[in-house]
């Protein structure tokens, strides 16, 4: 069941899944992550995309549920995008009155 996640519980890499798939999900999760910090970062999407696929292939239900869920994480994400860039607007424009105001106290 989706509880606010994208994963859930039942997506674990459980006893139904072959073995082989098992370590090609983990593995192309584990390449992934050192191509991701090695900064080769198509490199890292493709190996994320070969776990995601198998994956997707094992539990296509679930899959689908994601899918549909994904627009509304979207939205979420943009709004607190959003929100970060207000406040980082507001704490740039306070920073900058409090130098002018101190700029002019000096007497420049």
């Amino acid at each position: 069941m989706l509880c606010g996640t994208i994963a859930s519980n039942e997506i674990a890499l459980g006893e139904s899944m072959d073995g082989w798939k098992k370590a090609l999900v983990l593995g192309s999760i584990g390449a992934a992550g050192i191509l991701f910090m090695k900064k080769k970062y198509p490199a890292g999407v493709l190996a994320t995309g070969l776990g995601l696929a198998v994956l997707a292939a094992e539990y296509p239900e679930k899959f689908e549920r994601v899918r549909q869920l994904l627009p509304d994480y979207f939205e979420r994400g943009m709004r607190v995008m959003e929100m970060a860039g207000q406040a980082g607007k507001r704490i740039t424009e306070a920073a900058g009155r409090s130098a002018v105001e101190s700029w002019e106290e000096i007497g420049g």
